[in-house]
């Protein structure tokens, strides 16, 4: 009898406890550092989780803060950043992402466009 009792009150230790998902990036396109001969047309983030398109989003500007994203679309698990026309330089994508059960990630990193 005691060891059933064990058991139960063991098994149950993990029942109450909430899932803490976080929706986490997985792949980037381009991704972080790299040197590219021609510019993308658009960024695509890849996440571990889905997303609350609502809450969720991503930037991508050059070195001197100027934006170059001309549309954003989250869906599913993925961001799509369309961009407008990059110039040789290093652009900067700063992302957000909250999933589907509200928790926040965010992050940046960096690609380069030429020589």
């Amino acid at each position: 009898m005691k060891i059933l009792f064990a058991l139960v009150l063991v098994s149950g230790v993990g029942a109450g406890t909430p899932a803490f998902a976080h929706a986490f990036l997985n792949h980037a396109d381009p991704g972080a550092g790299a040197h590219l001969a021609k510019a993308p047309a658009a960024v695509r983030l890849d996440f571990s989780e889905a997303l609350e398109p609502t809450f969720s989003g991503a930037s991508v500007s050059n070195a001197g803060g100027h934006d170059f994203v001309s549309a954003t679309k989250v869906s599913g698990r993925t961001i799509t950043v369309t961009l407008g026309p990059l110039k040789p330089g290093s652009y900067k994508v700063r992302w957000h992402a909250v999933s589907v059960d509200t928790h926040r990630t965010q992050g940046a990193y960096s690609f380069t466009v030429g020589p």
